[in-house]
């Protein structure tokens, strides 16, 4: 005999369209939720009853109040006020579309249940309202607010904004009303708890929109039966709600035979009253519809005999004792017929789906047996019978590995349940705490009310009244001798700062002219290279230049006020060896007093100040790195604060070295002179070479000569894999210049080579540099592709240019003061700023190098065209403003994307030697062979 397990629909709608047991409790059909037996009782009037906690909607005749909330206990007095209720559109299901619904609260269990019409027994779902949060987006559609439990998040929307304030307002206060009142308290108790509360909102209270929420609300048309508002969901619940539909219209003949039956049903067991409700005027029921509601009877009595029996011997135990004392009243024989007609389409669901299952078994087990008699030889069979064992046994694996994973989920379930637990005894613990404050509130609002009197309010008032007048007197007084001192404050300002005004004038008017005379001298320049003037032309054009030189260089020197050399001893305006190249040097020594002039009071006076107010109370070591020190750095280090920068800088990189050698550069000296370094020789002959145009080597005799010498010469043996390259030796000099002390430059050197710089970056092949001068052209193509475009086209390779910027940190490459800057920058951001500047100094000369079509001319212009650059500000602007976004994310990517291709081409190139050289002697060999045969 085939043992029927009992089915448990449960029935929830969700956003997503997919039921899920484990984000909220079930609904069952009978106890817990509103069914067709609960939400019909003994009316108050014979004749009516009331469905979804409404009144019976019927025209002409007055609707009767409403009764207890669906499934909740009777309240001990009359709930005063309007029921909350009403339609409220639900956004749901796969395709989340908007589906009209019937919201009602439930007093005693602090739930919203709502269902698809307000004549619907059966709801579709519930909100619980206990520990739910209520809020609205202002972005979203007008009505549009949410309900959010700790199992999931509910999107509804009103029909207007005021009933959307109705009701967040009436769910705040029931909410508030369950925590406060429980189910024994009284109604008087609740209501002084809703009063306090309404004495403490932050918003007026709404009115309730006529005709949208209450009980006028369940006369508005009901939504139609057409798809996107049936839930496909609750199958059951619809037939449950259309069979109560047709039930409540039956005749009374239909009734009057159908008591007998309703005593012998299944009542709901529990605690809780059912509600009460009033009825439409009954309506004639159809024969045919009676006639298929006792056909179905008979299958389910015929079909469970087993159940039948069991509804037969629980019916009268388990009837409330309500129901017992009106025995034969008409209107508990209804009920008790719609609960077991509920009961009936139940069963036969439950019967149906199990003889589904029990058919769709039998058939697989016939096509088997089937599949197995056809078989032509045993051999067939035997086949057949191994298929099914080895199905069998996958199978039973596919179990064991189902009861593994149901194991980790229920272990995981019960971890969650816990962790929910001790969140819901934290939200206790909040509750009690607000709840207390609340009581503290209450008390000192009481007290404060109870000492204001009417006479002492009065005399307040008056005296308030009184300093209103004094002070508006005092205001008028203090504006009137204000306005005086303002008047001479301003007097003295301005004269103080005439003569302030008056410098500033000059040194701007000087810069005008500085670049006017600029410009004079770049259109001789000009002329001088045209083609088409005659031989007067060219004299008259060669004398101006001439006297323009001889007459007015002292001039220019003299006004210059940074002097031939800066304070680190570079030579602001550079020697041109050709001799048609004095006038550029011209030029650039007027833009340079221009920018001066113009970036004294502009740019180097506040940031002067700004550097001043941040080390103002700071050491070099309690440097912290943040934004406004990076900003600080990239506008540039005034030379009062450069060296004491730089240590901080350098320290901050080397610090775990220092830390584990102290000692170390005095080591590595030591080591110099004990032994002689292989790179010994080359460091002694590019020390001759490195800042020629410095005068602080420019002497071999000069100290700083032998100090580069001892750190590079350190730096070697520090670092035996690298050694010595060349490159280093000007690395070194700007850090000694800059940190005047031997062993900061060794540490700075250090900090570059090891920790900025990538790695193999100045290794024997080079293999990190050639790698970013791949990554520079990926950066030019995005952001100057007109410029490389010009490139191509005539065959120019940026790298032959770019590859020693890179390589020495732009050193010899720049003017002083924006080396100096650059190097700021670098010490703390790394070599993105490098490139920065690279993609900057092309930016700043773009339009000049179109404008050149010769690839002769390209190259030599590339080769000089950073020392031309004077304006400082305008280059920083575009490195660090003009060239976002230059994401370090980006520039790490790209650079292992070109490693990894670099590598693969020296690997195919040294496997191409080593073929050519495998080769090499074969060729040897058979050379004398051809010259004998021949």
């Amino acid at each position: 005999m085939m043992e029927f397990e009992k089915i448990t629909v449960t029935e929830e709608e969700y956003p997503d369209g997919t039921p899920c047991a484990a984000m909220s409790p079930a609904l069952p059909l009978q106890t817990g939720s509103p069914t067709v037996n609960d939400d019909i009782a003994a009316p108050g009037v014979p004749g009516e009853v009331t469905v979804n906690g409404m009144g019976a909607v019927r025209t002409g005749e007055r609707r009767n109040e409403a009764g207890p909330r669906p499934g909740g206990p009777e309240p001990k007095t009359k709930a005063s006020g309007t029921k909350l209720c009403g339609y409220l559109s639900k956004l749901g299901g796969r395709l989340k579309n908007w589906k009209s619904r019937w919201f009602t609260y439930e007093e005693g269990k602090c739930q919203l249940f709502y269902y698809r019409t307000a004549q619907d027994v059966n709801p579709l779902g519930r909100i619980e309202l206990c520990n739910a949060t209520f809020g609205y987006v202002l972005q979203a559609d007008r009505g549009t607010f949410e309900i959010e439990t700790p199992e999931r998040t509910y999107i509804l929307k009103a029909v207007s904004h005021q009933a959307m304030m109705y009701w967040l307002q009436q769910l705040q206060l029931k909410r508030w009303q369950n925590r406060d009142c429980p189910t024994g308290e009284s109604a008087q108790t609740c209501a002084d708890v809703q009063t306090q509360c309404a004495e403490g909102d932050f918003l007026p209270p709404v009115n309730s929109p006529t005709g949208v929420v209450g009980q006028e609300a369940a006369r508005l048309p009901a939504p139609q039966r057409h798809l996107s508002n049936v839930s496909f969901k609750h199958p059951v619940t619809e037939i449950q709600n259309s069979v109560h539909s047709l039930r409540v219209n039956r005749s009374p003949r239909e009734v009057t035979r159908s008591n007998h039956h309703c005593q012998e049903q299944q009542e709901p067991s529990g605690t809780e009253t059912n509600t009460k409700r009033s009825q439409d005027t009954p309506v004639p029921f159809t024969l045919d519809v009676a006639v298929l509601l006792a056909n179905s009877r008979r299958k389910t009595q015929s079909l469970s005999p087993t159940l039948r029996n069991k509804k037969k011997s629980g019916s009268l135990s388990t009837m409330p004792a309500e129901w017992r004392q009106i025995g034969t009243d008409p209107t508990s024989c209804l009920q008790q017929d719609v609960f077991s007609l509920t009961q009936e389409v139940k069963a036969q669901k439950e019967l149906v789906q199990l003889l589904q299952k029990a058919l769709e078994t039998v058939q697989r087990e016939k096509r088997a047996s089937a599949q197995f008699l056809s078989a032509e030889d045993e051999r067939e069979r035997q086949e057949l019978l191994r298929h099914r064992e080895r199905h069998a046994a996958d199978l039973s694996a596919q179990l064991e590995e189902l009861l593994r994973q149901k194991g980790a989920l229920e272990r995981s379930v019960a971890r969650k349940d816990g962790h929910i637990a001790e969140l819901q005894e934290h939200v206790v613990l909040m509750v009690e705490e607000s709840r207390a404050k609340q009581e503290v509130v209450l008390k000192l609002s009481e007290r404060v009310g109870a000492r204001s009197e009417a006479r002492a309010l009065q005399h307040q008032q008056a005296q308030v009244q009184n300093l209103k007048d004094d002070i508006e007197a005092y205001m008028i007084q203090n504006k009137f001798l204000n306005s005086e001192i303002y008047q001479l404050t301003q007097l003295w300002r301005n004269s103080s700062e005439q003569g302030r005004n008056l410098m500033v004038k000059c040194a701007y008017l000087e810069a005008k002219n500085c670049q006017v005379e600029s410009r004079y001298l770049g259109v001789l320049r000009k002329l001088q290279g045209t083609k088409g003037l005659d031989h007067a032309q060219k004299e008259e054009i060669k004398k101006l230049i001439e006297d323009a030189l001889q007459g007015d260089v002292n001039d220019a020197l003299k006004l210059n006020p940074v002097r031939e050399y800066d304070e680190y001893g570079f030579k602001i305006i550079p020697d041109y060896e050709v001799e048609d190249m004095r006038l550029l040097a011209k030029i650039q020594a007027l833009e340079i007093r221009s920018n001066n002039l113009l970036q004294q009071e502009a740019v180097d006076r506040p940031l002067l100040g700004r550097w001043a107010q941040y080390m103002s109370g700071r050491s070099s070591g309690e440097l912290a790195a943040s934004p406004e020190l990076k900003d600080l750095l990239r506008a540039g280090v005034p030379r009062e604060y450069r060296r004491q920068v730089w240590r901080w800088l350098v320290h901050g990189r080397t610090a775990s070295l220092r830390e584990r050698y102290p000692s170390r550069y005095q080591e590595l000296c030591g080591k110099t002179q004990a032994s002689q370094h292989p790179a010994f020789r080359q460091i002694q002959l590019d020390l001759h070479r490195t800042l020629t145009t410095n005068r602080c080597f420019s002497s071999p005799s000069n100290p700083a000569v032998q100090q580069l010498q001892r750190i590079l010469l350190a730096f070697s043996w520090q670092n035996p894999t690298i050694g010595y390259c060349q490159g280093l030796n000007r690395l070194a000099a700007i850090a000694l210049l800059v940190l005047q002390s031997e062993e900061d430059a060794f540490w700075c050197l250090v900090a570059v080579v090891e920790m900025i710089m990538p790695q193999d970056y100045y290794s024997k092949d080079l293999i990190a540099s050639q790698v970013d001068q791949r990554v520079l052209k990926d950066f030019m193509v995005e952001k100057m592709p007109r410029l490389m475009a010009h490139f191509e086209e005539h065959n120019i390779d940026v790298s032959l240019i770019t590859f020693n910027w890179f390589l020495v940190v732009f050193v010899e490459c720049l003017a002083s003061d924006i080396l100096l800057r650059l190097w700021d920058a670098f010490l703390y951001e790394g070599t993105k700023v490098i490139f920065r500047y690279t993609l900057a100094l092309f930016k700043y000369k773009e339009e000049d190098m179109l404008k050149i079509h010769d690839s002769v001319e390209i190259y030599q212009y590339l080769r000089f065209f950073t020392k031309t650059i004077s304006d400082s500000r305008r280059l920083t602007n575009i490195a660090f403003n003009e060239m976002n976004p230059f994401p370090l994310k980006q520039l790490r990517s790209r650079r292992a994307l070109h490693l990894e291709r670099l590598q693969a081409e020296l690997a195919q190139l040294r496997s191409l030697q080593e073929a050519f050289v495998a080769d090499s002697p074969d060729r040897k060999d058979k050379q004398p062979e051809d010259d004998e045969d021949a």
